[in-house]
């Protein structure tokens, strides 16, 4: 089953590859900035970021601004609990090859101790754009990355036993385990290990991982586990028989000119080293320019699940070198084929877990707006992550510290969904009908509306028509609703609509973010003298999209044109909605 699902995975990849010529780029070109018209193929092969206004981009600054101002408030001193959600934060956001914000805010190092004694003023050192952190999981694409690079060279194939190349990982049920199930955590291995606790050296930890037994039969689950990517940086070591940072500088990082990405930096950075945190068991003290990661730590800062540390702009060009195809400033290091392989869901048999081969795909909870089905990425414990939208070809880098000086101090989720989601707004959707439409980005647990006056279908039905434009949360819906009463109760009218990615059939509300269409949408209310209509728009308390936009709403009676929404846009009463042109 598994091979057969492999060979139409790679039979759907040809034929992505076989429409990516002159003429769909050229369409790619006309169409760059516009949110509601995904873009086909990569970005043309020569790619490379510049600095530019959000306006030179064109997009709308504002959102980026509002985004810029939700992290500053994370970086207050009372944003919760007496003490800030991270230290600091640097973020960066790139669009169609311009970096179009790079902010930053807070404190690389701030804390004496893990209590929140806050150093003398002259001994903090403030973020700057190319403070370094420790990217933590982040690690993990650069791991995946080097392992594709090997499969490129034909030596090492993503459907053979990882035993093949590592004869001790073969034991305790893992002979069959695979390459692909390791990239795509479906190997069955547990979460972790205590290797810095549990074993006295590194050949002892190493030895550990390799003969670790599957809590669960490879293959039949999805377990996000370091033990995978542990492993697969000891694969691409043995097969290449150089060590894994070496592995990675002369395949990854050198070649795209990430000169701030490495493992164990060298003491004349230090200065510009985000601190993370004040560790006493291991006893480690503040911890600056080692890798948090208490098992990276005991492999020597150098393990295939954490251990890098990097900056924005250098994750920015890792991942344009993916938008373009694998290939940044004349130097390639991936095939586009391969890169596809990256941004392709191996992972359908588990929904919610989709997984491209070590890249994350489609994660709404720190993906925010930018999410779909081809968006791919990762985060990292001490408060990294990487977002890449193919469909817009947009970058959203977001590095806080937020496990200095402790790892309780709260999830920095809502801070990665702030800056992914200013990218997400900021984009261009035209209205499909006048200079205008309705669009509503209310938030978590809340609830926007937008009523038609009363209108006299003289005892018989009406016909409903608008256009949606839905990038939501499954659970968060977009409801049509009718009111016979003068609003003293609602009743849910059912909904057809049309185009790319709408539901089928009748539907009695409209959600998700596997689209970035307009779809026309169609309906017929009750029988009424007294008819009023509105769109509700309602979330739940966890993950915000970009929001929905409403235009040409137009209801028709027996007798004619009951409601006019181009004409009347006065009329309407909105609540949560406002009249945009993008």
């Amino acid at each position: 089953m598994r091979a057969k699902a492999t060979v139409l995975r790679i039979a759907a990849l040809v034929a992505i590859l076989t429409v990516t010529g002159a003429t769909a780029m050229a369409a790619v070109r006309a169409d760059s900035g516009r949110f509601d018209r995904p873009q086909r193929g990569f970005a043309p092969s020569d790619t490379v970021l510049e600095a530019a206004s959000p306006e030179r981009a064109g997009l709308d600054p504002a959102p980026i601004r509002e985004a810029e101002r939700t992290i500053a408030g994370m970086a207050e001193s009372d944003y919760v609990d007496g003490h800030p959600l991270f230290a600091g934060a640097v973020g960066l956001l790139a669009h169609d090859g311009k970096v179009v914000d790079t902010y930053a805010t807070g404190s690389a190092l701030r804390y004496a101790d893990g209590e929140g004694t806050e150093l003398p003023a002259d001994e903090q050192v403030p973020m700057r754009d190319d403070t370094i952190f420790d990217i933590a999981s982040v690690t993990k694409l650069f791991t995946s990355i080097a392992v594709m690079q090997l499969v490129e060279r034909g030596e090492v194939e993503l459907t053979s036993p990882v035993a093949s190349y590592l004869p001790e990982f073969g034991v305790n049920g893992k002979r069959d385990i695979t390459v692909e199930q390791l990239l795509t955590h479906t190997s069955g291995l547990e979460p972790s290990l205590f290797l810095w606790r549990d074993w006295p050296d590194r050949q002892a930890r190493i030895d550990a991982v390799l003969r670790v037994a599957p809590q669960d039969e490879p293959g039949t689950t999805y377990t996000y586990s370091d033990l995978n990517l542990i492993t697969l940086g000891l694969l691409a070591e043995r097969v290449t028989g150089d060590p894994l940072d070496e592995v990675v500088a002369d395949g990854i990082t050198d070649p795209l000119g990430m000169t701030d990405t490495e493992f164990n930096p060298p003491e004349r950075k230090l200065d510009r080293v985000a601190a993370t945190e004040f560790q006493a068991t291991p006893a480690r003290g503040m911890v600056r320019g080692e890798v948090h990661d208490e098992n990276a730590w005991s492999l020597g800062g150098v393990a295939g699940h954490a251990g890098l540390f990097s900056t924005a702009r250098d994750l920015g060009v890792l991942a344009q070198a993916l938008l373009n195809g694998g290939t940044y400033d004349g130097e390639r290091v991936l095939r586009p084929s391969t890169v596809l392989q990256l941004f392709t869901d191996y992972n359908s048999e588990f929904p919610g877990d989709s997984h491209g081969l070590g890249f994350e795909l489609d994660q709404i909870w720190y993906m925010g707006g930018l999410t779909s089905p081809s968006t791919a990425g990762h985060t990292g414990y001490t408060g990294t992550s990487l977002v890449i939208d193919r469909q817009s070809r947009s970058v959203a880098v977001l590095l806080t510290n937020r496990v200095h000086p402790s790892r309780s101090w709260g999830s920095v989720n809502p801070a990665r969904q702030a800056w992914a989601g200013g990218l997400a707004r900021a984009l261009a959707v035209e209205p499909t009908t006048g200079s205008r439409a309705w669009f509503s980005a209310i938030g978590d647990d809340n609830t926007a509306t937008l009523t038609t006056p009363r209108l006299d279908p003289r005892g018989r039905e009406a016909t409903v028509s608008f256009d949606a434009f839905i990038s939501s949360e499954e659970s968060d819906r977009l409801v049509l609703e009718a009111s016979t009463d003068r609003g003293a109760t609602w009743t849910t009218v059912p909904v057809r609509a049309r185009g790319s990615g709408a539901p089928k059939g009748t539907v009695t509300s409209l959600s998700g973010t596997d689209h970035r269409h307009w779809w026309s949408v169609r309906a017929r209310t009750p029988r009424a003298e007294d008819l009023t209509l509105r769109w509700r728009f309602t979330t739940d308390g966890n993950y915000t999209a970009r929001g929905v936009l409403v235009d040409g709403i137009r209801v028709m009676g027996a007798r004619g044109v009951l409601f006019d929404g181009e004409r009347h846009p006065d009329r309407l009463d909105a609540r949560g909605f406002t009249a945009t042109d993008r």
